[in-house]
């Protein structure tokens, strides 16, 4: 017996549909006698006559019709097998992102929702740290930064500006005391405007988190500089230029390895993450 061939069974189903030859060849991109060999061919390996040939065309035997349900099945689960397999096809593997804390919540985790929605294997490692991650090392893949890197294979893009200004509780009497960042050299840019509206011999309360900060100034335990879109409810904004009249504001740059550029999980992550903050630069500067 004929070994049966699976993919005879596209063109039983287009001779069925079609009725001639010269139509299921047309929809199968095929030569009328490819067809009429395959269909032998099927019939041969079932052992059964699957077509009645008149001079106008073909028409299913009673056997024919009996396999024409299964014939259909078999096509509707090839269907499935080729979107289920396409479902899991797409951006694949690790994306290691470094921040700046007041992003992460407010920028890159909604952007990056849909994109992990759609891409069920992709993995992404978000940090944050004060001090910035060695990229020469790949410590990182992506990292959003407000210093501009010196030196190094890596790709600057800038993305938008952050305003920032000092807050106190939205009632009574302003605290002397100044809510600022523990002291570190990554900081200083923070810690010298938290210093310029300090009052001599006044109090300070440093914590390294935003949240803490924030909510040390809901509670009434001191003013803060925090950037502009942070600050909410329970606050009030006393101040948006230092006492010597500069703005309060820091550049955000997406910095890539240079030897990630074609990675297509990298830029996926990181056109994902420019797409969110390009969009709402209005917000982050405060403007």
């Amino acid at each position: 017996m004929v070994q049966f061939n699976w993919d005879d069974n596209r063109v039983f189903l287009a001779l069925a549909r079609e009725g001639t030859l010269s139509g299921a060849a047309a929809q199968l991109k095929s030569g009328v006698a490819t067809v009429s060999r395959r269909i032998e061919r099927m019939e041969d390996a079932l052992g059964v006559p699957l077509f009645l040939r008149h001079q106008s065309g073909y028409s299913l035997t009673d056997q024919g019709e009996a396999l024409l349900p299964r014939a259909e099945a078999v096509e509707l689960a090839v269907k499935d097998m080729h979107r289920q397999a396409s479902d899991h096809v797409g951006i694949r593997g690790q994306v290691r992102l470094a921040s700046v804390e007041s992003l992460v919540a407010a920028f890159i985790v909604p952007a990056l929702a849909p994109l992990l929605a759609d891409n069920p294997g992709l993995d992404v490692e978000i940090a944050f740290s004060t001090t910035a991650v060695n990229m020469h090392r790949h410590d990182a893949d992506l990292a959003l930064r407000m210093v501009r890197p010196e030196r190094g294979n890596l790709v600057v893009r800038q993305l938008a500006t952050m305003g920032f200004g000092l807050y106190g509780p939205a009632d009574g009497a302003q605290p002397s005391r100044i809510v600022t960042w523990p002291q570190s050299e990554s900081l200083a840019v923070p810690l010298g405007w938290s210093s310029a509206f300090s009052q001599s011999g006044s109090a300070r309360f440093a914590v390294n988190t935003l949240a803490g900060q924030i909510e040390a100034v809901r509670r009434g335990i001191g003013r803060a500089v925090l950037p502009h879109f942070l600050a909410g409810e329970g606050m009030r904004r006393l101040a948006d230029r230092l006492p010597d009249g500069s703005v309060m504001e820091r550049p955000i740059m997406l910095v890539t390895h240079g030897d990630l550029v074609g990675s297509q999980r990298v830029a996926s992550v990181a056109e994902a993450v420019a797409a969110e903050i390009i969009g709402r630069r209005r917000e982050l500067s405060g403007r």
